[in-house]
């Protein structure tokens, strides 16, 4: 049993002025890196990994991973941890999803993960885009598998439906933080709507595996902690992934503590002692981070 002190234990007058040792990571480069980074400029897409300023870029990016960002790159809501910009995006590109899949097979990915920005303008949200994007994938790289990171919708049963009825693998939504911090760290979103929407996945298809991820770090407590992990697995969510939040900038909310690894193992073994299929538990984890592992232990059966 570790005996690091439990975070709601430890008294934060101001937030920590230096990374800790154990956020240390390598700058992206090589062959890999260039080579994925033309191919999203030629085919003119997105990734989170650039927009959100992912500290493991050069990790994935290295391994020929990448997560691709639908809708463009501009979003309507203004979370105060992310690093997307916020304003009144530009119209739907009906064209992206082609280029997604192209870029897919070019890349010769087994799991593609998609994701975007908020589009709380558009009827849908934007999950046609979602939907014609798995289509695409499995008409021009049958066999890969796909995962998909979604935002609310508002709750929209009709364009969840959308979604699901695409038959992503793996369907993924972020609570991201505790409730107490909702207003805070994710304004425009409802903590309650975002368990609704995983569960309502899980009802439409039973055999898709639901996913959702969480930051530390901001203000909360071990307890507030546990207790998310806990409904996650109440609306019956399969995966949970959890790393510490890093400020992107100064305009964004500072970092209240940074976790230690140590306390990150005991995440692990809490949310697999609760019953998860599988959890990503660490500093620099994010939602996409080891996702084809993931997709191959849980789908394939290849662990």
């Amino acid at each position: 049993m570790s005996s690091v002190i439990h975070p709601d234990q430890i008294p934060v007058a101001h937030p920590p002025r230096r990374k800790p040792p154990w956020l240390r990571v390598r700058l992206p480069t090589g062959p890999n890196y260039r080579h994925l980074k033309h191919l999203m400029q030629v085919k003119v897409l997105h990734t989170v990994c650039e927009e959100a300023m992912c500290p493991n870029l050069g990790e994935c990016w290295g391994r020929g991973t990448a997560t691709f960002l639908l809708l463009g790159d501009v979003c309507t809501r203004s979370c105060r941890f992310c690093n997307i910009k916020t304003g009144r995006p530009g119209p739907v590109d009906e064209e992206e999803p082609r280029r997604v899949a192209e870029a897919v097979r070019a890349m010769g990915l087994r799991h593609a993960v998609l994701t975007s920005v908020n589009r709380d303008e558009l009827p849908d949200g934007g999950a046609h885009i979602f939907a014609r994007t798995i289509e695409e994938l499995r008409r021009l790289v049958p066999g890969c598998t796909v995962e998909v990171l979604i935002p609310d919708f508002k709750g929209d049963r009709e364009a969840l439906k959308m979604v699901m009825d695409a038959r992503p693998e793996i369907l993924n939504h972020n609570v991201e933080t505790v409730p107490r911090l909702y207003r805070l760290v994710r304004p425009q979103a409802i903590y309650e709507r975002s368990l609704r929407v995983l569960q309502m996945a899980k009802e439409m298809d039973p055999d898709a595996i639901t996913k959702s991820g969480l930051m530390v770090g901001l203000g909360e407590t071990w307890e507030e902690v546990l207790q998310v992990m806990r409904d996650l697995r109440a609306h019956e969510v399969d995966i949970v992934t959890i790393g510490q939040y890093l400020r992107p900038t100064r305009k964004h909310l500072p970092v209240a503590r940074y976790w230690h690894p140590d306390e990150f193992a005991r995440l692990h073994e809490e949310g697999m002692a609760m019953g998860f299929r599988w959890v990503e538990s660490g500093p620099l984890v994010r939602s996409s981070y080891h996702a084809e592992g993931q997709a191959r232990t849980l789908i394939r059966g290849e662990g």
